[in-house]
């Protein structure tokens, strides 16, 4: 059996196994954790478990280290990039209407060592972004890395609620998305108006999936 921690990490609802090495690890701690982008702050999501070595063998990568509990000074680093990202954002958006108005901007993280920031964005069509890159270069004095998504991964990252009246699936519990079409709908008798079996992201809803 091998100990991990499930850490959520601040951009994404995906949890994540990490190795508590020797710590005490409780569900709601604030964590500093080792990813392959450098340290990140995230949050355990239920004390540490005791996992079969299959289990850890079949994952895609081995499994990296909490450096520590976070400090208040951890703390208050992870509250000032928030705030710094936050600020970002606006003036990404600002950028992007000059650049390309078939951007649309979602998110700016700053990464928690703070010399890296990664700006999201949704957009239909594949965007050319080498120069945008060097303009937000030249206004944040960071390292910029552009990420474009589609419209389903924007609500996964950002969250909100269904016409149910709970949290989308996607920014719960799904990991993946899995194709939908409108023939599950049909064979569940569901109305084939697209207002009513549409998510928020305007694409089929992923609960489709689940009684067709």
């Amino acid at each position: 059996m091998v100990r991990v921690a499930p850490i959520k990490l601040q951009v994404g609802p995906k949890v994540l196994w990490f190795d508590p090495t020797d710590l005490d690890i409780r569900a709601g701690d604030d964590v500093i954790v080792n990813t392959s982008r450098g340290l990140e702050y995230g949050i355990a999501t239920s004390d540490v478990l005791e996992v079969s070595d299959d289990l850890v063998k079949d994952l895609k990568s081995p499994l990296k280290e909490v450096v520590r509990l976070a400090t208040p000074e951890d703390m208050d680093k992870v509250r000032e990039l928030e705030e710094k990202s936050a600020q970002a954002l606006g003036a990404f958006k600002e950028i992007a209407l000059e650049s390309n108005k078939d951007m649309h901007p979602v998110l700016v993280e700053y990464l928690f060592e703070g010399d890296k920031a990664v700006f999201y964005f949704e957009a239909e069509e594949r965007i050319d972004f080498r120069e945008l890159v060097r303009d937000l270069a030249g206004v944040f004095r960071a390292r910029i890395e552009l990420r474009q998504i589609g419209v389903r991964d924007e609500a996964k990252m950002l969250g909100g609620l269904g016409i149910c009246g709970r949290p989308f699936c996607c920014a719960q519990f799904l990991d993946d998305f899995v194709p939908v079409s409108i023939k599950m709908a049909k064979t569940q008798n569901l109305s084939l108006n697209p207002t009513k079996i549409s998510g928020a992201c305007g694409r089929l809803m992923c609960c489709l999936l689940y009684t067709s």
